[in-house]
Order: C-alpha cells, then structure tokens, then sequence
C-alpha cells in the first residue's frame, strides 16, 4: 500500500516536472535563455528557485538527522542561520550588486564574472574546473540522500547498500537511477527557464510538506504535543533542551558559519542574482527567500532534534547509541515508523516524499546547470560556434555531470554530511574571498584573488592531511569491543578527518575573506586602470 500510494504521487510528479520542461523549451533558444532565462526572472521564482537550491534532501536526511540526534534542539540555531545570513544578509549585500555587474561585464556564470572583474583567462579556466570537480560529489550527497530514503519507502525488506533491488542494482542506487534520469529529463529540455518554473512549484510543496511534517511529528504518540517535547527531551539528556547547544557549543557554531556564510560564495547560488528580471524585484525576493528559508529550516532541524523521543525503543535507538548505525538511517527510520500503518499517514507520507523529492531536485537542476555551464560556456565556448550548437553542447554536458555524478553517487562514502561539507568548503572557499571582496572594492587586485582561491584549496587540503596523520598515529580499535588496536587505513583516517570537514570548511572561508584583501594590499602597483575600474563598477552605487 505504501509503495502503492508513493508510486501513483511520484508518477505525477514526475509527468508535471517534464511537461515544464516541454513548455520551457521555447525559452531555452538561445544560450542566455539556457543558462539564466534571459534575465527577466520575477522576485517570486528568483526567491524560491534560491531557497529550493539552498536545501535539499541531504538537510533533512543528512543535516537533521545527525544534528538533531547529536544537539538537540538548539540545531534550529543552524535553521535560523541559514535564514537570517545566508537569505536576508545575502540578498541584502550581493543581490543587487551581482545583478548589475553581471549586466555590465555580460557574465553568466562565475568564471565569467571572474574573468572580467580580474582580466584573467587563467582564472575563469580554474574556477570552471574547481566548480566542475567539486560540484559533482556535492551533487553525489543530494542523490545519496534521496536514495536513501526512497530506497527505505519502496524496498523497506531489503538492505538499502547491500541488497540487489533491480538487475543487480543495490535499492539506493535504483532510486538514485530514477532521479538522475528526471533531473535530467526537464533540465536538458527547458534550461533555466525550467529550473525557475518548477523550483516554484517545488517550493510550494516544501513548504506543505514540513508544515505537514512538523505538525505530524509533533503529534507521533511517543512525542505528545508541542507541550510535552521539552519535558520528554530533558527526561532523555538535558544537553538536548541546551539552547546553546551545551558541550556541542563549537561545533554547532561551526555548522552555522559554514551553511550561512558558505552560500555567499556557492556559484549556484549567485547565479540567482544574475537572471533575476530588475531591481524592484531583487526587494521582494529578499524577503520572500528568507520566510521561506525559515519554515524549511527550522521545521526540518525541529524534526531532527524529535529522533531521540520517535526512536525510543526502536532497534536503530541502540545502533546508534553504540555507533554501529549512520545518523544518515534516522529520518527515514522516523518517516516510516511514524506514517507507514495507515492509509492517511501514508498520504501524508507521500507528500513528504515528494517534499524530499523537491528539495533535492531543485538543488540537484542548479548545481548541473552551474558546473555544465562552467565547462561549456567557460571552456568550450571560447571556440567560435553557433548558437544552436552551444545549446545542443550545453546539453550534453549537463547529461554529462549528470552521468558522473550518478557514478560518484554509487561509491560507499561514509555519511552524507561529510561529502556535502567537503565539497560545500572548498567551492564556498574558493570563491567567496574574490566574489564578495571583488563586488565592494575598486582595490582588489588579480594576485589578491589567486591568493584566496588557492588559499582556501590549500587550507582544506593541509588540514584534511594533518588531521588523517594524527589518527594514522595513534592507537586505533576498529570495533568498540576489539581487545587491541591496529593500523588504520587510508579510508578508515580520510572518513575520521571528514567528521571535522565543516570546521575545515569554514577555515578556508576565513583564509579566502582574509588573503584576498591582504595580498591585494601588498599588490596595489599591479591595480588594474582608472578605465576598467570605471567600467567594472559601473552603476554600482556603494
């Protein structure tokens, strides 16, 4: 019955996201309209298409799940810093400003804004491939959360990982397969156009779904209400009712910095700027993108920090007690527990899923088109072609990252939360120190951006390698009960070092937001002319 019921919405789902795609296509006829809708994008659609692209199954299969277990209620912290920072502020300082840049150096993409605001080819080539590589296990976390929670609704008696669902296909990756296949599907066909129209659509059923998912999880008989979730947490560990976020303190902090701040400086999500229609619009849209941030994150990281009550007495409780279950299993555990013994709670159960679903997809559509654009419009393009060729070759490639980040999905990683992280820090990292300094100071110098973007890959890289030669170097008990240690792997210390990609992440944005204006000072006899300065920050009032 629930396969039943999840089957007959996803279908329907799945006809509506590719008849957008039909509709879109007239729109995608040039390659401005493929990549950025030809500017005349609404407030509405530029706010939702940048709050579907900001979360994605990996924050309710991932980020709430392990927060929400290991913090408690103070994981909402994370919600509202997405909000207020990563919406209200970065709608507030770059929107408009992006905006006019882009129009006036005739940028879509972000190497193409790079190369212009720093006259460097070399650059826009490196930042192509830094997006390219690094969006794609980005992309590779969204596909493995979804996955996983699809793969726990339609194959709930088979192991997710291990089992073979379909020719020999494991039920996760089955489930990858399908959502590979849709995004895929509208995505190629309609471009950005279509992205807009069914990241609307989209954002409509996320918000139905977390209010629906909120209010159900609220009402599950082992939580009792909003009144009793206090009481019942505290009765579990009062470290869980810590507003503060008790001995998790710094690493709550870290989360936040890295998920709020971070976004300044992910291409996806500056590419809203550029497509969005004037500036009228670029006030709406800031408010309408941060009401929305907070019903979406707060409601999911509220969900999170319930597993403790939800999962009491259930078999995953003492897997994840002892370490032997991921926090990536604790929402679908909760889904399917909480909605799949009646014929209302899996309804509701299908639009949840499909919230998931959604959430992903929107996220998933934006970060191909960002890193197939990046390879096409940034590498490939600098050989004279026609337009209709481009697009066609724009296409392809977006099938392309597609395809490859299937793959990238397919390998046995450790939790999705290190995987989005790792790659969250480096893109984030690279760019956020030339992007956001590159916007407000006419002073800014190519040396000064080189410094920040190499800056931050190096950050992550050094602090990724020392932090797997000290687990390397000390005593290490592959089982809780194992009598004596032995030698640790590579894996085994690359997936210890990942539990700390966030704090490496959030290293690299200081190191980029601190170099660029540094080096930049100490390089100011290489500052580019009066002209091209003009030119740059034109109609960029300060």
């Amino acid at each position: 019955m629930v396969q039943g019921i999840a089957t007959a919405a996803l279908l329907l789902f799945a006809v509506g996201m590719v008849a957008i795609g039909l509709v879109s296509k007239k729109r995608a006829s040039t390659v401005e309209g493929f990549v950025l809708g030809g500017r005349r994008v609404g407030p509405w659609m530029s706010a939702f298409a940048y709050g579907t692209t900001y979360f994605s199954a990996v924050i309710f299969v991932g980020y709430a799940g392990t927060h929400g277990w290991n913090i408690g209620i103070a994981s909402i912290w994370i919600g509202i810093g997405n909000a207020l920072i990563g919406c209200l502020v970065s709608w507030k300082l770059l929107a408009a400003r992006t905006r006019r840049m882009t129009h006036v150096l005739g940028a879509r993409t972000m190497p193409e804004l790079l190369e212009g605001r720093y006259l460097s080819k070399n650059m826009k080539v490196f930042s192509a491939c830094v997006i390219f590589v690094f969006l794609m296990p980005y992309a590779a976390s969204v596909y493995k959360g979804l996955g996983m929670l699809f793969s726990s609704v339609f194959f709930p008696e088979l192991d997710p990982v291990a089992d073979a669902a379909f020719m020999g296909m494991s039920a996760t990756n089955l489930c990858i397969l399908i959502v590979a296949v849709l995004t895929a599907a509208y995505l190629v066909l309609g471009g950005y156009s279509a992205i807009a129209l069914s990241d609307f659509i989209q954002g409509i059923i996320m918000i139905a779904g977390v209010v629906i998912l909120v209010i159900a999880m609220t009402m599950h008989p082992k939580v009792g209400g909003f009144g009793n979730v206090i009481s019942e947490l505290k009765n579990i560990d009062a470290s869980l009712v810590d507003i503060t976020g008790g001995g998790q303190r710094s690493f709550l902090l870290t989360n936040i910095l890295l998920t709020s701040i971070g976004v300044f400086g992910l291409p996806q999500m500056a590419q809203k700027f550029y497509a969005i229609k004037d500036q009228a619009s670029v006030k709406r849209a800031t408010i309408v993108s941060t009401v929305f941030a907070m019903i979406i994150g707060c409601g999911a990281y509220y969900v999170g920090s319930l597993s403790h009550l939800v999962l009491k007495g259930h078999a995953l409780e003492g897997e994840l007690l002892f370490g032997s279950a991921s926090t990536d299993s604790i929402i679908p555990t909760m889904l399917m527990d909480a909605f799949s013994n009646s014929v209302p709670g899996m309804i509701l159960l299908a639009v949840i899923l499909l919230l998931v679903l959604s959430a992903s997809m929107s996220t998933l559509s934006s970060v191909v088109l960002t890193s197939a654009t990046a390879i096409t419009v940034d590498l490939v393009f600098r050989l004279k072609t026609d337009e209709k060729r481009q697009i066609n070759v724009t296409r392809l490639f977006c099938l392309l990252f597609v395809a490859c980040s299937f793959v990238f999905a397919t390998f046995n990683f450790a939790v999705i939360v290190s995987i989005m992280s790792y790659s969250w820090g480096v893109v984030a990292g690279c760019f956020i120190g030339p992007y956001v300094w590159g916007l407000f100071s006419k002073k800014i110098t190519r040396a000064g951006a080189w410094a920040g973007m190499l800056g931050a890959i190096l950050t992550v890289a050094g602090m990724t390698v020392y932090n797997m030669a000290w687990n390397m170097s000390r005593p290490f008990y592959p089982t809780l009960f194992a009598s004596s240690p032995r030698d640790m792997t590579l894996y085994e210390a690359f997936s210890a070092a990942s539990k700390n990609s966030p704090l490496f992440g959030v290293v690299a944005m200081g190191v980029s937001l601190a170099l660029v204006p540094l080096v930049s000072l100490l390089t100011q006899k290489y500052k580019y002319s009066k002209e091209h300065t003009e030119k740059v920050f034109s109609d960029v009032a300060a």
